[in-house]
């Protein structure tokens, strides 16, 4: 990871609390994604994070991340769809995702969120849509993950990622668990109850400080260490989801000294973001998975993943500047 000056910090720190304040911001979604002005430069800077806009694109991808040595995990963007019509098109779109991956034979997971399949419209709708990859994805023996959103949504996630288990018995779903929120310490435990893979992330989204550590805190880092380490010596299914490469060292290091089964867990890394790091895992022997999002909806997403490292901003704006 690139670093600043350390009295760039402040603002560097501002930078990235700004960024994440954007990305939430669905007004602004709406004037980057849909105004034909903006549209091409948004494109211009996604690429090298997103996957493409259609299904075919995506797996294209994914066919390159497995011919590497790697698992990999799909996601159609989206979220925060209010109007039950657009949810069940959307759920549409995630089915031909599943029939493609199964008719390829593709070792690759689906990832959603449920408010991109109508939890806000409707709980009921969030869950019965979301049930429905889930079955999809297990009649051709294949993972789906739930994602994480934000704070306010995280009961509902979890409501119904848990009925899926309980009353389904969908033992093909996991879930996507943020190390920097406060609750986590509550709820790690209960999710632990059920045989979901746990998805551990440090966590994208601006907080505040009542709600969860700072992003670059040697808190958050701590923390992180220490729910990977609870899961994996308990044997659970997790992914460790984190491109900070001291997290990773330490967390091999453990899975080495404790001769941890390699069934129960693998890193994971988002394409276009560490990609040196999860090529290195690979070869010393871990199971590793990349994740790989498409669609046009990546306005929130490339807006958190530049904010994770604010030199991205430069990125970008070579991004913008280069030719197609």
């Amino acid at each position: 990871m690139a670093a600043f000056p350390l009295e760039w910090q402040g603002l560097v720190d501002q930078a990235a609390a700004r960024l994440r304040a954007l990305a939430l911001d669905e007004n602004a979604k709406e004037k980057f994604c849909n105004d034909p002005l903006l549209q091409p430069y948004m494109h211009k800077v996604s690429q090298r994070y997103v996957a493409g806009r259609s299904v075919d694109e995506a797996l294209q991808r994914v066919e390159q991340i497995i011919a590497r040595g790697h698992a990999a995990s799909a996601e159609y963007m989206g979220e925060s769809v209010r109007e039950e019509a657009f949810a069940m098109a959307e759920t549409e779109v995630f089915l031909q995702l599943v029939r493609a991956i199964g008719q390829r034979n593709l070792n690759c997971s689906i990832s959603f969120d449920v408010s991109h399949v109508g939890s806000l419209a409707d709980l009921e709708l969030g869950y019965r849509n979301a049930r429905r990859i889930a079955l999809a994805a297990a009649e051709i023996n294949r993972e789906v993950m739930i994602s994480m959103e934000g704070a306010d949504r995280a009961d509902d996630i979890y409501a119904i990622y848990t009925r899926l288990h309980r009353e389904d018995d969908l033992r093909n779903v996991g879930i996507t668990v943020p190390a920097k929120r406060h609750r986590t310490a509550q709820d790690l435990p209960q999710l632990m109850k059920l045989p979901g893979r746990i998805r551990l992330v440090k966590g994208a989204f601006l907080e505040p400080p009542g709600v969860a550590h700072e992003r670059n805190s040697p808190e958050l880092a701590a923390t992180y260490h220490r729910y990977a380490q609870e899961l994996l010596l308990s044997g659970h299914k997790c992914s460790i989801a984190t491109h900070d490469s001291n997290i990773q060292a330490g967390i091999a290091d453990l899975i080495v000294q404790e001769r941890i089964d390699p069934r129960w867990f693998e890193f994971e890394s988002l394409i276009g973001l560490g990609t040196e790091q999860i090529d290195a895992l690979q070869a010393r022997g871990f199971p590793t998975r990349e994740y790989a999002v498409f669609g046009e909806e990546h306005f929130l997403y490339v807006l958190n993943r530049i904010a994770e490292e604010p030199v991205r901003v430069y990125q970008a704006i070579i991004d913008l500047s280069a030719d197609q």
